[in-house]
């Protein structure tokens, strides 16, 4: 669902009609609250939140498990170190 000019209210007119507007965004409407003439709050349903946040963890998920097949990837193709080596070698380097 698309944000459109009637769904762009000032602070001032969402404190004097709040309950109206609760209503209407648990009838499936989203607001943007504005204050001194830009966006500053989001008014919508809290199940569509709890929504976007499902939607989040997953996408979340989905890029660790992409970083961790990279991860394999490199393991399979030999490009790897240990770890303890490598931090060795830092610790030299640093010293010197």
């Amino acid at each position: 669902m698309g944000i459109s000019t009637k769904d762009v209210i000032p602070l001032s007119q969402a404190r004097a009609s709040f309950s109206e507007l609760a209503e209407e965004v648990k009838a499936g409407a989203e607001k943007v609250i504005t204050k001194n003439g830009e966006s500053y709050v989001a008014l919508i349903d809290a199940q569509r939140l709890d929504h976007y946040h499902r939607l989040e963890r997953e996408r979340i998920h989905l890029l660790l498990i992409d970083e961790a097949g990279k991860g394999l990837d490199d393991v399979a193709a030999g490009r790897v170190k240990d770890a303890r080596s490598t931090i060795q070698s830092i610790k030299r380097r640093r010293r010197a």
